[in-house]
């Protein structure tokens, strides 16, 4: 097999937004605590999943899909609430899923896609086209004899190449649409392994939600696709999703920021009236001036349980009637 380079060149503006996206990186100083705050997290993985689907028609709101997520029963095309089950499986995979591994690949395209499409799990068998929603094709994938070559040939390039980690993903991204390796689900995956890819480089890009910033900008991604292959290179691609990541970091600092300052109010008036001795949730509210146990639970207690700030009596029985809380 030969050794395949994609075309593209790296760019002074490609460089400096690569090096601002880092300084921005920095001032995430509390990834340490977001990392312990499942919330937060959970809400960046909702994000994610209700966007990318969302750039592929799926019809249901992000309100929807939080129900899905903390199973409930929603109404809806069943397509689309199957997809969102699928990648919420998907997207957990993150943790253990290895980027650089063709199998693992083929793995999470079966879950992304199980149910939904015959080929679930495996290379397309037949030749595809990208048509935009006028019926238009816009893009031809190479022919099906072609596919098994070309993917294995980006992964070997991805898998040897000392190309920065920015904007390596971000050619892989562009060359895996190019070549359009499946029957259905090439944006969704090509999304989240570009995902993968950055999280085994910086693990805080498993709580950014770089699709939401896609999802907002549709109509720019699909064009700069568009560009890089008219010139027959991946370098609007790169600038595009460059900008994508660096704005999806400023947002998720900013988020994190309002999320602290409010978490932050409400900690330091509980730890005010917290004792090292076990109390009751109604003791606890009685000294905090509150009447509403849902108001007290969501802004005070829980996120006091999630920053590992006091514990409970009953641990294995968290809403027990003999349930206390005391001072770590």
């Amino acid at each position: 097999m030969d050794k395949y380079i994609p075309p593209f060149e790296i760019t002074n503006e490609m460089f400096e937004i690569s090096t601002e996206i880092m300084e921005n990186l920095g001032k995430l100083s509390n990834v340490n605590e977001l990392e312990k705050l499942p919330r937060l997290r959970k809400i960046s993985r909702i994000k994610s999943i209700h966007s990318s689907l969302a750039i592929e028609n799926n019809t249901l709101s992000i309100e929807q899909v939080t129900d899905i997520i903390d199973g409930k029963k929603v109404l809806g095309p069943r397509e689309d609430i199957v997809a969102v089950k699928n990648a919420f499986e998907a997207y957990k995979e993150l943790d253990s899923v290895n980027p650089y591994n063709l199998k693992d690949l083929l793995k999470i395209h079966g879950i992304m896609m199980r149910d939904l499409v015959e080929e679930a799990g495996n290379l397309r068998s037949g030749n595809v086209g990208v048509f935009d929603e006028n019926g238009n094709v816009v893009h031809t994938a190479p022919p099906v004899q072609m596919v098994n070559e070309l993917i294995n040939q980006l992964f070997d390039w991805v898998k040897n190449t000392n190309i920065q980690m920015l904007i390596k993903s971000s050619v892989f991204h562009y060359e895996f649409e190019f070549i359009h390796p499946f029957r259905d689900g090439n944006g969704r995956m090509g999304r989240l392994w570009q995902t993968a890819l950055l999280a085994s480089w910086k693990p805080i890009f498993k709580y950014i939600p770089i699709e939401s910033v896609i999802k907002n900008n549709q109509e720019e991604y699909y064009n700069a696709i568009a560009k890089a292959t008219i010139e027959g290179k991946s370098n609007a691609f790169i600038l595009f999703m460059l900008d994508v990541i660096n704005k999806a970091i400023k947002d998720i600092v900013n988020d994190s920021r309002e999320h602290y300052n409010h978490i932050n109010i409400q900690i330091n008036k509980l730890m005010q009236v917290m004792e090292a001795y076990p109390q009751s949730a109604q003791m606890i509210m009685e000294r905090l001036g509150l009447k509403s146990r849902i108001a007290f639970r969501k802004n005070y207690l829980n996120p006091a349980l999630e920053a590992g700030l006091i514990g409970m009596t009953i641990p294995n029985k968290p809403t027990s009637k003999s349930q206390m809380y005391y001072k770590i």
